[in-house]
């Protein structure tokens, strides 16, 4: 991946408008609701944005997050023994997490992409190693303007709460209140003779033709023909 250095002009703006976006309250609740539910292993971040964005971008917190709301035998996500530490191992990982997510009921609209948690995050790389292109990359320093868009990533966080909050099958560790119970939808059962039924029933908005005649109807003069 290319070096990304700091934006400028409209580029910083944008970056900027986006940045404005993240909530450092909800990046509160977020760590403890993750601590919560994978244990204190995964340690805690340095507070703030950068700080939550270094903490999550190798794949694991969240590799381990999402197959701790499964239960034993169906983790859905392979964890490597140790943390990938190249590029796109790491790239790979979020994407087996994205994934995982979106099985689990995340809709598509609420999925960050790869690139709003890993693009210029301290992991671009200043050229090849002795061992040619396929060596390890050199990580380079966190920007200012590192990750491309971290309150997608609260988004994604916080749309797997709400799910496993509701779903309430046991596997939820933490506060229920942390998250906003989705809404349930209510399927009603229909019997086959009352779908039968339904369908000779003409809606009102449809309009009715009852009683309907022409009687009394007319429809201009007639034709007058002269031999």
């Amino acid at each position: 991946m290319a070096n990304k250095g700091p934006a400028y002009g409209m580029s910083r703006d944008v970056q900027s408008k986006i940045e404005k976006k993240y909530d450092e309250e909800l990046e509160d609740r977020l760590v403890e609701w993750i601590v919560a539910q994978c244990g204190a292993a995964v340690g805690r971040p340095e507070r703030g944005r950068l700080g939550f964005q270094v903490w999550l971008k190798n794949g694991i917190v969240l590799s381990r997050l999402v197959n701790s709301l499964y239960p034993d035998g169906s983790k859905p996500v392979k964890i490597p023994d140790a943390p990938p530490t190249m590029v796109f191992k790491q790239m790979e990982q979020i994407a087996q997490f994205l994934k995982a997510a979106e099985d689990y009921g995340v809709v598509k609209t609420d999925i960050f992409q790869t690139v709003d948690l890993f693009e210029g995050a301290g992991g671009g790389s200043r050229g090849c190693g002795s061992q040619g292109c396929c060596a390890e990359p050199v990580l380079t320093p966190l920007s200012p303007w590192a990750a491309k868009d971290m309150a997608a990533v609260q988004r994604t966080l916080m749309a797997l709460g709400s799910l496993a909050v509701t779903k309430n099958d046991g596997n939820y560790h933490g506060d229920p209140n942390w998250f906003m119970k989705k809404a349930q939808e209510h399927k009603r059962e229909f019997t086959e003779s009352q779908l039968k039924e339904g369908k000779n029933i003409i809606g009102l908005q449809m309009g009715t033709n009852k009683g309907a005649s022409q009687a009394g109807m007319s429809y201009g003069r007639p034709r007058q023909i002269i031999s």
